[in-house]
């Protein structure tokens, strides 16, 4: 593992399948009845968030409480940024504190890659997104969640994706999970599909490791995955397509087109799903939606990511040794 995690491109296949492979270690301590490993008992994290999150801000604190960390959670709201405080006197205030590692979340693209290599701070980076660019812990968590639901719990240990087929549909111009799922899938071997409007499809797309297809009907019944994105209004500063009823038509996943999808094959959003536009109530809530397992998973995942960056070479989890040798018995 490198020293940080800025985007999913940094990631070879034996990183990745690393991080996997932890992570389903990881979720073990989720079945116990106390969830709490020593891992990182003294080391200091803090979540530094300039942008709104519920599920990423939660899932980290979660995973640095379960590994043992000391837990700063620093939000812009309320802060000195608010003040017009700028990132570097931000990142040298926490410098000052002997911060061991920084999550942050940030609405400019290229944020997270600035604090890491400014030399401002000494610490572990870990990106939890940024503006429109990579969102690299998300793909994580997805690709896990694939790993685990298409190739299995126990035999997908030391796989990757190879020869599955992946379908992200929706608002993918500004999306960074699609960059980062479309960057990670293909480096684990995956044949990812991009679907949306003309209008939401990025300039430059053709050098991306990614197909590009305008007609979800068509990509359905070849589908392993299909994963649905949120239409970004926030992000938007024109219209992008007519109205919401034509988007949901024309690319909105409900029942009948659900039910084209192969028989294994699952659906997946990262979060937070707008029902009645990208996703109906009724595929939102099928057995085969896995938005609540992408959550746990979440947890798992960055728990991995954090002991990979910080925990050093001992074993992630320590298994009980036994009662007493053969000679004892």
């Amino acid at each position: 593992m490198q020293r940080h995690l800025i985007s999913a491109a940094d990631l070879t296949r034996d990183d990745a399948v690393h991080i996997l492979d932890t992570a389903e270690e990881m979720a073990r301590v989720a079945d116990r009845p106390i969830k709490k490993l020593p891992t990182l008992r003294g080391r200091t994290i803090v979540n530094l968030f300039f942008e709104d999150s519920t599920r990423t801000r939660i899932s980290f604190e979660a995973a640095e409480k379960r590994l043992s960390a000391d837990v700063i959670n620093f939000s812009a709201k309320g802060s000195s940024v608010s003040k017009g405080e700028s990132l570097k006197d931000t990142a040298q205030t926490l410098e000052a504190m002997g911060v061991d590692a920084v999550v942050i979340r940030h609405g400019a693209s290229g944020a997270p890659y600035r604090l890491a290599n400014s030399g401002w701070i000494d610490a572990a980076v870990i990106n939890a997104g940024d503006g429109t660019h990579q969102h690299p812990t998300q793909a994580l968590l997805d690709a896990f969640t694939m790993r685990r639901r298409l190739v299995g719990r126990d035999a997908g240990i030391g796989q990757d994706l190879s020869g599955k087929r992946i379908t992200i549909v929706g608002d993918v111009l500004h999306s960074r999970v699609a960059r980062s799922n479309v960057d990670l899938l293909h480096t684990l071997g995956a044949e990812v599909t991009l679907v949306a409007p003309p209008t939401l499809v990025p300039v430059g797309i053709e050098t991306w490791p990614c197909e590009v297809s305008y007609d979800l009907d068509s990509t359905l019944p070849k589908s392993d995955a299909v994963m649905m994105l949120r239409v970004q209004r926030e992000r938007m500063n024109a219209a992008f397509f007519p109205t919401e009823r034509e988007y949901s038509r024309r690319y909105g996943l409900d029942g009948d087109r659900m039910a084209r999808m192969p028989e294994h094959a699952i659906v997946m959003h990262p979060g937070p799903m707008v029902r009645g536009m990208e996703i109906t109530a009724e595929v939102a809530d099928s057995d085969r939606c896995t938005v609540v397992e992408q959550v746990a998973n979440g947890v798992s995942i960055r728990m991995a990511v954090l002991y990979l960056l910080l925990g050093g070479n001992e074993p992630a989890v320590r298994h009980a040794r036994p009662t007493g040798t053969t000679e004892e018995k």
